[in-house]
């Protein structure tokens, strides 16, 4: 945990065009990543599979589904 990959972080999520809890470093090639100083070379990495834009987190509805259905059988009303 030596080498600091905020630069790396930074850059991958401009060139990724996503928020930077987004991006995944691969931690087997740190110091690998740590010498990519540049857009290019954050591409190469990213084309490369080291540097891997995550995907969109679910927000699932279902316990709103459910609540609406006992909502529609009268529950939850407050009396």
């Amino acid at each position: 945990m030596g080498v600091s990959l905020k630069l790396q972080k930074r850059l991958a999520a401009s060139v990724l065009k996503c928020g930077k809890r987004k991006i995944w470093l691969d931690p087997n090639e740190i110091n690998e990543i740590a010498l990519a100083n540049s857009r290019r070379n954050i591409q190469k990495l990213h084309r490369d599979g080291l540097i891997i834009k995550k995907p969109s987190v679910v927000h699932s509805r279902a316990r709103v589904q459910l609540r609406n259905e006992a909502k529609r059988k009268g529950r939850h009303t407050g009396t």
